[in-house]
Order: structure tokens, then C-alpha cells, then sequence
């Protein structure tokens, strides 16, 4: 597994765990003495007011709107990496995962409509189509080696493009009236990043201003804010700017600094080293330089907020529709592991994919049924989707439908890895003899 794939899969794994406490804090603090303080602290209004320019949202909007932003710029940041660097780059192997990606996300969606079509909940079908990265590669990390590296990217790869689609979902389907004018000034900002870009501009601030500009007139436009994070992620600049040679070079030039001249800022040997410093800086692509620098961030910060701002469910004083909370829970239950290995199984099936030699279908579907947990991507679409007297019911559905499936996803997996534990084991042991003498 190449590094970049393996820091992903760490900080996810660890992330889930975290997700799983504000989850759980969230719906305790909803449900106690506290729940009224703990539903005004996300009514609060934070926004900027001049003259008669107002630019005000909820604290829950916020994180909603523009946190998320950089959860799907980050996203689509990792998909790009994916198709010019990763496994992506290989077409029939990355048909795999977007073929599995779409049946997870199809399936569902006609699944939850059938139970839905003509009823109150029938506008919230996209809520069943997305998977939570973070929980999925959590639950994963919980098999440690018994799981085979092709079903950690497959996994990842399918969550990954599941979330992208998910957006799509949201700038298509659940967008409000476009403002042609604003359209037309976010394009004209994506078109100033990219002559940005071609000039050889460097500096991450600055982009980030101009993202924020772009953010704003996105906003304005009708379409879902956080449709801007995925374009700039997907148009940020794969290439380096220092070799991998031109490194070496540089740092073969490094001297020691003389004897009493450490505080010299004019020394050769000082300016040597400026240059090696930002050689290894470009010698990473913006895209890599960026993951680094946000991933951590948003699973850690932005992620953990969102689900400790959303994820509450007042159970005493809410009025539930157990229809759209048994349609979300069979979307996602029966349509995530049946689409994700129908569509796979006729990907592989009309050679425009092909499965791994240490994957198989069983693997597969119980991978699929592990993708039912949709959690964090599931409720942010519900929150668009849904009138506010129903989000309480797809938000149980979500939840019922995420534990269900992360216990049977994860069981199954167990079952079916338990030879692969036991030759790990076998090899481990080998590995201690031989380490002996």
C-alpha cells in the first residue's frame, strides 16, 4: 500500500472512534435535562452586518454550509490523487470501485422510493445514497490484517467517488432557484484559479482567498455551497514543481554552517538551506501538500463537529413517521450491499472491470453491507431533503440503519477472514523463529 493511501486509512480509523463519542454525546445532551441549551447553542445567529449588507447564518449552518466545504474539497482532493497517482490510474480496476459506487448509490434510491413513491417523505431518496468514509474505514480497522489490501482501497475508492456523487445528488436534486448572475461569477472565479495555476502562482493563501470568494458567489447562486469545494479539489494541479533529482541535488548542496556564524542570516550555508526547504515543499504536488495539511482537520475537527451538531434526536418530543424511517433503513440495509455487488459483479462480468485476485464476491457484498452505514454524509443531505418535522424520522432510520449494518458488515467479515487471520498468524510465528536465531 502506498503511503499516502496508508496515512489515509490511519486517520480515518481513528477518526470513526471519535465520530462514535460526539454521536453518542450528542444524542445523550439531546435527550437529558440540557436538551433545550444544547438545541439554542446551533440556533445562534454568527454572520457579518454592515450598512444594509447582511451576511448572517445559524452557528449550525455554519458548520453545514461551510465547514463541509472543505470535508468535500478534501474529498474530491483524494479523488484526484486517486486518478492520477493511485489506483485510479489503472481504468479497469478503478471501474470496479465507480461501478460499485453507482449500484450503491441507485439501488438505494429505488428502494427508498418504492416505499416512499406518493408519500410525504418521497423528495428524501437521496438520503440513502451516501457512505460515511470515515465509520466504513473504522469499522474496517477493527479487522486489522485479516482484511485483504484491494478491499481496504476498494472500500476507500468506493466511498470516496459515493461521497462526490453524494454532492452531485445535492447540487442537482436539492438546490434552490439559480441567480444566472452569480453562476457566471463563480465561473469566472474558477477560471481566475486556473490562470492562477499557469502562472506558477504558489501560495496556498491565496488561493484559499480567492476559494473563499468563489465560495460566496456559489452560495448566492442557488447551488449548494459546498459544490465549490469539490470543483477547486478536483482542478488543484497534480505536478510537482521540484523532481525528485532536482531534490537530491539540492540537498547534496547542504553545508554545515561555519563555526560561530549560526546567527548570520547571510551565510551561504544558511541560504543553501532556505533552498532545500522549499525545494522539499514543491517536491510534493499541491494535491498531496493540501491532504496533508487538511486531512487531519476535517476528521478530527470539522467531522466530529458536524455529527456533535447534527446528530441529536430529541426521542421524547419528537412525532415520528416510521415509513420514512423504514424506508431509509431498507435503503440502506438491503439497496447498499445489493447494488454495490450487482453493479460490480456486471462490471467484472462485460470486462470493463476486473476484481483482484485476493477479492472475491462474498467479500464483496459483505463489504457492501458494511458501506450501509451512511451516518454523516446521510444526515447532511437528510437536512436538505426533509421537511423540519421529518428530519427525526430519517435521522432514526440513519442511525438504525448505520448500527445494523456496521454489526453485520463487520461480522461477516470476521467469518469470512478467519483462514486469512489464521496464515497471518502461521507467517507471524515463522517470522518470530526465524527472527530468534
Amino acid at each position: 500500500m502506498t503511503h499516502p493511501v496508508s496515512r489515509f486509512f490511519k486517520i480515518e480509523a481513528a477518526a470513526g472512534l471519535l465520530l462514535l463519542f460526539f454521536t453518542l454525546l450528542a444524542l445523550i445532551l439531546a435527550n437529558s435535562p440540557l436538551s433545550d441549551q444544547f438545541e439554542n447553542i446551533w440556533k445562534m445567529p454568527l454572520g457579518v452586518n454592515f450598512n444594509e449588507y447582511s451576511f448572517e447564518r445559524t452557528l449550525h449552518d455554519w458548520i453545514n454550509d461551510a465547514l463541509m466545504t472543505l470535508f468535500f474539497f478534501l474529498i474530491a482532493l483524494e479523488l484526484k490523487r486517486e486518478i492520477v497517482l493511485g489506483d485510479f490510474s489503472q481504468p479497469r480496476l478503478a471501474m470496479l470501485s465507480i461501478s460499485a459506487a453507482a449500484g450503491g448509490m441507485l439501488v438505494p434510491a429505488l428502494i427508498y422510493s418504492f416505499f416512499q413513491y406518493g408519500e410525504l417523505g418521497q423528495h428524501g431518496w437521496g438520503t440513502v445514497m451516501a457512505t460515511d468514509t470515515a465509520f466504513v474505514i473504522g469499522g474496517l480497522a477493527l479487522l486489522g490484517k485479516r482484511i485483504p489490501r484491494t478491499l481496504r482501497v476498494f472500500m476507500l475508492s468506493l466511498a470516496v467517488v459515493d461521497d462526490i456523487g453524494a454532492i452531485l445528488v445535492v447540487a442537482l436534486g436539492y438546490g434552490s432557484q439559480l441567480n444566472f448572475s452569480y453562476v457566471a461569477l463563480s465561473l469566472f472565479g474558477f477560471v481566475v484559479i486556473r490562470l492562477m495555476a499557469l502562472a506558477g502562482i504558489r501560495s496556498i493563501g491565496l488561493f484559499f482567498g480567492v476559494g473563499g470568494v468563489i465560495w460566496l458567489c456559489v452560495d448566492a447562486s442557488g447551488i449548494h455551497a459546498t459544490v465549490a469545494g469539490v470543483i477547486l479539489g478536483l482542478m488543484t494541479p497534480t505536478n510537482k514543481w521540484v523532481s525528485d533529482e532536482r531534490l537530491h541535488k539540492i540537498v547534496d548542496c547542504i553545508v554545515p554552517f561555519p563555526p560561530g556564524e549560526q546567527g548570520s542570516g547571510d551565510t551561504h550555508a544558511r541560504q543553501v538551506l532556505k533552498t532545500a526547504e522549499a525545494a522539499a515543499r514543491e517536491a510534493l504536488s499541491p494535491v498531496e501538500r493540501l491532504e496533508i495539511m487538511l486531512h487531519p482537520w476535517v476528521s478530527f475537527a470539522i467531522m466530529p463537529l458536524f455529527a456533535f451538531a447534527n446528530a441529536g434526536i430529541d426521542f421524547a418530543n419528537m412525532t415520528f413517521s416510521t415509513s420514512i424511517s423504514l424506508a431509509v433503513f431498507l435503503g440502506f440495509l438491503l439497496g447498499k450491499p445489493i447494488g454495490i455487488f450487482l453493479f460490480s459483479w456486471l462490471a467484472v462480468r462485460l470486462r470493463i472491470a476486473i476484481l483482484p485476485n485476493d477479492l472475491n464476491w462474498p467479500l464483496v457484498f459483505s463489504a457492501g453491507i458494511l458501506a450501509g452505514i451512511g451516518f454523516t454524509m446521510a444526515i447532511f443531505i437528510a437536512n436538505l431533503a426533509f421537511e423540519p418535522e421529518l428530519i427525526a424520522s430519517a435521522k432514526l432510520g440513519i442511525l438504525l440503519a448505520s448500527l445494523s449494518s456496521g454489526i453485520l458488515g463487520i461480522s461477516l467479515l470476521f467469518f469470512l477472514t478467519r483462514t486469512n487471520h489464521a496464515e497471518c498468524k502461521g507467517t507471524d510465528m515463522k517470522h518470530n523463529i526465524f527472527k530468534d536465531y
